[in-house]
């Protein structure tokens, strides 16, 4: 093997060890508040700040990424990763990657994070250090700790609220330096996008998790009810923006792009009606990431051209 290829194939291991298909959830909070801030700001004679949206998405990317480094380690370290598991991770069972260098990686990732937090701070308010503080601390003891809480029935909600809400509120609030109930209000979509990320993971390692003594959301409801409650709370996502549009003042009908990305729903709760095993069941969690992708930008782009042309 050339010198050239053992860099790249180190470089992938590396790259995976991040599982980029889940970093589009740190990206799309940062779009979604980013853009209902410049809502806010309409007709104000402040401007978004492009280098506080570019340290925000950053931070949020670094922290995503070692919250999978994170349960890259624990899951090994708990015997629940060998070779023979199912999906993106494996740096450590299959990759050769070492433990410890795994989790200096995840803390590394964390101290620049922590560095760009106290940048933001430094330009909006210092009130934002303890809910970035959380938001780590969460990410840590999402498989961290004595009571992980990727072990309990509420992974979907701490994944939904402190990926989704909590950074388009800190979005938000670096650019306006408040809160407003409608941003809460607009992120509730994207906590469910995000949130059912979460839960088609937990859907397709079900029975492993179950052997090992997790109770998961999915666990408890079984695959066929789990399946049916994501695809009602996909349906209300799309429901909340519909009645966003019709009946909430300063709902644009350019938020109405989301319901292009439609058919991605419908790809994942038929893949997981039709397939069982955890590797026949990746397709429908791919399906699921996708879907947050597309929800998140078309989203936001929605946002954004309302707030470019006047809230209209």
């Amino acid at each position: 093997m050339t010198n050239y290829h053992k860099e790249h194939s180190k470089l992938r291991k590396y790259w995976m060890l991040m599982r980029p298909h889940t970093l589009t959830a740190a990206i799309v909070p940062v779009l979604v508040g980013t853009a209902i801030a410049k809502l806010y700001l309409l007709g104000g004679e402040d401007h978004l700040r492009l280098d506080l949206i570019l340290a925000m998405l950053i931070a949020s990317l670094l922290i995503q990424a070692a919250t999978n480094m994170f349960n890259e380690y624990f899951d090994y370290k708990k015997g629940l990763d060998d070779h023979t598991s199912v999906g993106i991770g494996g740096a450590i069972v299959r990759d050769g990657m070492s433990p410890k260098l795994v989790m200096n990686l995840a803390i590394l990732f964390y101290i620049i994070a922590a560095i760009l937090g106290i940048y933001l701070a430094s330009q909006s308010s210092f009130w934002i250090i303890p809910v970035g503080v959380l938001c780590m601390a969460v990410g840590y003891l999402y498989t961290g700790g004595p009571f992980p809480i990727s072990w309990t029935p509420f992974g979907e909600i701490f994944a939904g609220v402190f990926m989704g809400m909590f950074i388009i509120l800190l979005a938000f609030f670096i650019q306006t330096g408040n809160i407003q109930t409608y941003a809460i209000w607009l992120s509730i979509p994207i906590v469910i996008t995000i949130g059912l990320i979460n839960m088609a993971n937990n859907i397709r390692d079900r029975k492993k998790d179950k052997r090992s003594g997790r109770r998961t959301l999915p666990i408890l409801l079984g695959k066929k009810l789990s399946v049916l409650l994501m695809a009602f709370m996909y349906l209300v996502a799309y429901l909340w923006v519909i009645y966003t549009v019709i009946f909430k003042p300063g709902g644009s009908f350019f938020y109405l792009l989301v319901l292009l990305s439609f058919p991605w729903p419908i790809k994942v709760i038929r893949r997981f009606q039709r397939f069982d095993r955890p590797e026949t069941m990746m397709p429908a969690m791919a399906a699921a990431g996708k879907l947050n992708t597309f929800f998140g930008l078309l989203y936001a782009l929605g946002i954004y051209i309302s707030a470019l042309l006047g809230g209209a």
